[in-house]
């Protein structure tokens, strides 16, 4: 059974920093391009920021770019997000999500609130 279980997430005022985790198990992590979203009000899942399996490639949302830094041991089967310079417009649960072709998992999700 294949499971994402984040965790990081909490309350921080702009300008913090946090940092999530994403763990699995269930599944050849090394295989994997994993990712992050939250939702936003036009969309139930915002794309965040996603790393290619050998963590070589990454990428991001413009709104992030700059500000938020992916990373992903493939020892550990966890990703990580960075997350710096935070605004209140990045308050959102953000959801880990793990794909390969058409195959995707995703997390419960870990809330991150930030305060002005």
């Amino acid at each position: 059974q294949v499971q994402l279980v984040e965790s990081g997430g909490g309350f921080v005022q702009a300008g913090g920093s946090l940092r999530l985790s994403c763990e699995a198990t269930g599944l050849t992590f090394s295989n994997y391009a994993m990712g992050w979203f939250r939702p936003t009000p036009e969309k139930e899942r915002e794309f965040v920021a996603a790393i290619s399996p050998s963590g070589e490639n990454t990428y991001y949302a413009d709104s992030v770019k700059g500000r938020f830094t992916i990373s992903r041991d493939n020892t550990k089967n966890t990703m990580y997000l960075q997350m710096n310079s935070l605004k209140p417009e990045d308050t959102a649960v953000y959801y880990c999500n793990a794909f390969l072709g058409v195959v995707g998992y995703w997390g419960q999700g870990t809330q991150v609130t930030v305060s002005s």
